[in-house]
């Protein structure tokens, strides 16, 4: 697979927009908070003199920020007397009821499975990348993987009951 050469700083803020922003919120529940975490770790694309591999690259470094800067959020007095997850639910939308269902579940996992479904299967990452991401290991994101599919499992076990 032929890698792509990494958007200069002002490209990359519109092309990454998105991930990032969907990241964020994915960590700290909360369009605000991500909105501002989006714009912080753009601001360090900007002010890093960082050169990037490629594209992949380029990715991943953003989602590592964001993912970073959220965790420093969350762990915050002021985020843990936010809103609950019935209050922003309507901000993020999805084409079916299937999808927000499955998005409120994920949003109520434990963080440490959260951040990898996240990364895999709405930022398409692999393993290797997610793992390189979150600092951990394969074997990590394999078994986070895993455990975070089997809550949701059971979740929507109970709910057909």
């Amino acid at each position: 697979m032929e890698q792509r050469p990494p958007l200069p700083p002002e490209q990359a803020v519109e092309y990454f927009a998105d991930t990032v922003l969907r990241a964020a919120f994915g960590m700290v529940k909360n369009l605000s908070d991500a909105e501002d975490i989006a714009q912080d770790t753009f601001v360090s694309l900007v002010r890093a003199s960082r050169q990037f591999e490629s594209l992949e690259h380029q990715k991943a470094w953003l989602l590592r920020v964001a993912i970073n800067r959220a965790k420093d959020i969350s762990r915050s007095f002021w985020k843990k007397n936010r809103l609950s997850i019935e209050d922003y639910a309507d901000a993020v939308p999805f084409e079916s009821r299937e999808e927000t269902g499955l998005f409120e579940a994920v949003m109520r996992l434990p963080e440490k499975y959260r951040e990898v479904i996240h990364l895999y299967y709405y930022e398409d990452l692999s393993i290797k990348e997610t793992a390189r991401i979150l600092r951990i290991t394969e074997g990590s994101v394999k078994m986070r993987l895993s455990r975070g599919r089997s809550f949701l499992r059971d979740v929507f076990k109970e709910e057909e009951s």
